[in-house]
C-alpha cells in the first residue's frame, strides 16, 4: 500500500509542478491572416471553413477596432483570437513619423526613417529611445484591453535583419558573409551613451564593433527589457503574450538581435521556414528541438510553417517534424495559401 501512495505522490509532484504556460496537452493548429472587410455572415462562413478542419487559433492583423469586431463575432465559439501587431517596424505610424529621434540607427550612422534597408516598409524604431518605448507600450496596452482575445501577438519585435536567410539574399543582390554596416542596427545615440557609461568604450571606436560580444548583448538586453515590460502590461489585462520569432534562439540572436528565449512569453511561434534557409524538411525538427530545449518548456511552442513551400504531403511531414521536435502545435503562414487539399490533410492527421 505504501508503494501505491508513493506512486500517487510522485505523479502529483510531476504533474502539479509543471509550468502552467506549457500545460497544453492537445496539439493545436493555427493560422496567420489579415483582417478584411467582410460582413458578419461572411466571417461566420470563414471561421466555419477553417474550424471544420481543426484550426482553433487565428492570429489576425488589423486595427484595434477591427480586432474587437472579430472578438465579438467569435464569442462563444471554440476559437482563440490573437491580435497580431507589428512592434519595432512601424510603417504607417504617424505618431512615430513625427519623431525622427525615435528611429534606429545603423553602423553607418543612418536613421531608419530615412534609410530603409531592403524594402521601403522597413522603418525601425529603437528600443533605446524612451519616447519610442513609451509609444509602443501604449499601443500594446490598447490591444491588450480588447475583450475576448487570447493573446497580444508581437511581430517584427527585433532589430533589422543584419543577415538575411540564405535563400533571400540573392533577391537583393547580396552575399552576406559578414555583418555589413548598412544592415547592422542598434547604434542609437542613447545606446552609444549607455554602453560608454557601462563599459567605458564607444562602439564606434572599435575596429570591428560587430564582433564585440558585450555590444551585441547590450543591444539584445535592451530589446528584451522592452518585451518584458510589454508582458507585464499584457498580463495585467488578463491576456497572454505571444510572438512570431526567428527559428531558434541561436540563429535569432545572430541574424536579427532577438533573444526570445529570455522573454516572458506565454506562446512562441518560431518561423521555421526551412526553404528560406535552403534546408530540407528534417531541419524543422532540429529547429524545434533547439528552441524547446533552450526555453526549457517554459512556454507553449507553436511551430510556424510556410504553406507557400509545402504541398499537402509535405505539410504532413512538416507537422510530423514539428511534433517530433516537441512543438505544442503549428501556425501556418498564411491562411490565404491554404488549399482544400491542405485542409483535408490537416483533418486527416489530427
Amino acid at each position: 500500500m505504501k508503494k501505491i501512495h508513493y506512486c500517487f505522490f510522485a505523479l502529483f509532484l510531476f504533474f502539479g509542478c509543471q509550468n502552467p504556460k506549457s500545460n497544453s496537452s492537445k496539439f493545436t493548429f493555427g493560422v496567420w491572416g489579415n483582417y478584411q472587410d467582410r460582413s458578419n455572415k461572411e466571417w461566420f462562413e470563414y471561421f466555419d471553413k477553417y474550424t471544420d478542419a481543426g484550426i482553433t487559433d487565428y492570429f489576425i492583423q488589423g486595427s484595434r477596432e477591427n480586432i474587437q469586431k472579430l472578438a465579438n463575432i467569435v464569442k462563444g465559439r471554440n476559437i482563440n483570437l490573437h491580435a497580431w501587431v507589428w512592434v519595432m517596424n512601424r510603417p504607417g505610424d504617424m505618431v512615430a513619423a513625427e519623431h525622427p529621434e525615435w528611429y534606429s540607427v545603423n553602423r553607418n550612422g543612418q536613421n531608419s526613417n530615412d534609410y530603409r534597408p531592403y524594402v521601403n516598409y522597413y522603418r525601425w524604431v529603437s528600443p533605446f529611445s524612451e519616447g519610442a518605448r513609451t509609444h509602443i507600450k501604449k499601443v500594446m496596452e490598447s490591444y491588450a484591453e480588447i475583450e475576448g482575445i487570447a493573446s497580444v501577438h508581437l511581430d517584427y519585435v527585433r532589430y533589422c535583419d543584419v543577415i538575411l536567410p540564405k535563400m533571400l539574399q540573392p533577391k537583393y543582390g547580396l552575399n552576406q558573409t559578414t555583418e555589413m554596416p548598412e544592415y547592422d542596427f542598434g547604434y542609437h545615440p542613447n545606446a552609444i551613451k549607455g554602453f560608454k557609461e557601462k563599459y567605458g568604450v564607444d562602439p564606434f571606436s572599435l575596429d570591428h564593433p560587430e564582433e564585440s560580444m558585450e555590444w551585441r548583448q547590450f543591444r539584445l538586453d535592451k530589446l528584451t527589457s522592452l518585451v518584458n515590460e510589454i508582458a507585464e502590461i499584457v498580463h495585467s489585462k488578463g491576456k497572454k503574450l505571444s510572438a512570431a520569432v526567428f527559428p531558434y534562439p541561436e540563429i535569432s540572436r545572430k541574424m536579427v538581435r532577438q533573444d526570445w528565449s529570455a522573454w516572458d512569453l506565454d506562446i512562441a511561434c518560431p518561423m521555421n521556414y526551412h526553404n528560406f534557409y535552403g534546408e530540407e524538411l528534417d531541419w524543422i525538427k532540429t529547429s524545434v528541438s533547439n528552441g524547446v530545449g533552450e526555453t526549457e518548456r517554459k512556454l507553449d511552442y507553436r511551430s510556424g510553417l510556410f504553406i507557400g513551400s509545402l504541398s499537402p504531403d509535405e505539410l504532413k511531414i512538416a507537422i510530423g517534424q514539428s511534433r517530433e521536435g516537441g512543438a505544442n502545435g503549428v501556425v501556418l503562414f498564411s491562411v490565404n495559401a491554404l488549399t482544400e487539399e491542405h485542409l483535408d490533410m490537416i483533418k486527416l492527421i489530427q
